[in-house]
């Protein structure tokens, strides 16, 4: 086909094939994306409140809630119009910023996942030099490259998809601009695209994986050498939170972006993407609620000193 059917906005038929269920997925998404709005930035503020709080590992925390704010923004209300819309549209500008934003924040999170870990294999295994090791302007530096690394690897993909042609081919079987649901409708040759996503998946997902995984098994080996079972348990509480998470968003990105052709399947893909798009954001924050005790103490600090302003 020629230029004149050049592409200007796509259709977005995600789960369209069960009318039924838009209503119901607008509800539950909505929900959803209130709990991670409300838990993210309770998070936030919390770790700048309290000044026990002021530590690398809430400086990273605070780094992956705001960046789960944003990603979750880049998509969900994009996500909630399209389920009470009969014209699931979006303009090709829009899908560009929409998958240049979320791909860019996914990949900054995979970097500062293993950052994270790298944090909490200084802090148990060299507790003495902790504070030597993750001094201020490291771990400053280190948030920010993960942010840089992020951020470039997204717009080098995302321009390199969106100046390919589509030939007329408009309508995206996915809930968002997701980059493999985009490279399907193009009507030309893709070797780089694969190559570069490719590399960018061994980069950003393979490599942070092995560093969190050497990492564990340092921490491990270290937790066994504590003699006393209170501290023992401790350290794996530090530790558990975060590990938690790094199960649940790698294994929706790995299960995505590097599982064999043959196990495409539609449904299971869009499935998936609610999963690491939505679902994860959300635990995040309850996760290390639950698991963490310093973060319990300094929401009860944080209410009472609000309760006992309010008396007066």
């Amino acid at each position: 086909m020629g230029n004149d059917s050049a592409v200007t906005e796509f259709f977005l038929m995600g789960l369209s094939q069960y009318p039924e269920l838009q209503l119901c997925l607008f509800v539950l998404c909505l929900i959803m994306y209130l709990i991670i709005l409300l838990g993210n930035s309770l998070l936030i503020v919390i770790s700048v409140l309290d000044s026990r709080l002021h530590t690398p590992m809430y400086f990273f925390l605070g780094n992956l809630s705001f960046l789960d704010i944003c990603y979750t923004s880049s998509s969900i209300p994009q996500m909630l119009i399209m389920f009470m819309s009969e014209r699931k549209s979006i303009s090709f500008l829009g899908c560009a910023l929409q998958m240049v934003i979320s791909l860019g924040l996914g990949s900054t999170e995979c970097v500062l996942l293993a950052v994270m870990a790298y944090d909490r294999y200084a802090a148990i295994c060299n507790p003495l030099r902790y504070p030597i090791i993750m001094n201020k302007v490291l771990y400053v530096h280190m948030a920010v490259w993960s942010w840089v690394i992020g951020s470039l690897n997204s717009l080098v993909q995302t321009v390199l998809t969106m100046v390919l042609p589509f030939c007329g081919n408009n309508v995206i079987d996915h809930l968002t601009c997701e980059i493999l649901a985009l490279l399907k409708l193009v009507c030309s040759d893709i070797t780089m695209n694969v190559l570069v996503m490719t590399v960018a998946s061994i980069v950003l997902l393979m490599i942070p994986l092995l560093l969190i995984f050497v990492s564990y098994i340092f921490i491990l080996s270290s937790i066994l050498k504590i003699n006393s079972a209170e501290g023992r348990k401790k350290a794996f509480s530090t530790c558990s939170a975060h590990l938690t998470v790094v199960i649940l968003f790698y294994g929706s990105a790995l299960f995505m972006y590097m599982k064999p052709k043959s196990k495409y399947t539609k449904v299971s893909d869009e499935i998936i993407g609610l999963s690491y798009g939505i679902v994860t954001p959300m635990l995040n924050p309850i996760i290390y609620s639950l698991r963490n005790k310093e973060v319990k103490e300094a929401v009860k600090k944080i209410l009472s000193k609000y309760l006992y302003l309010r008396k007066i």
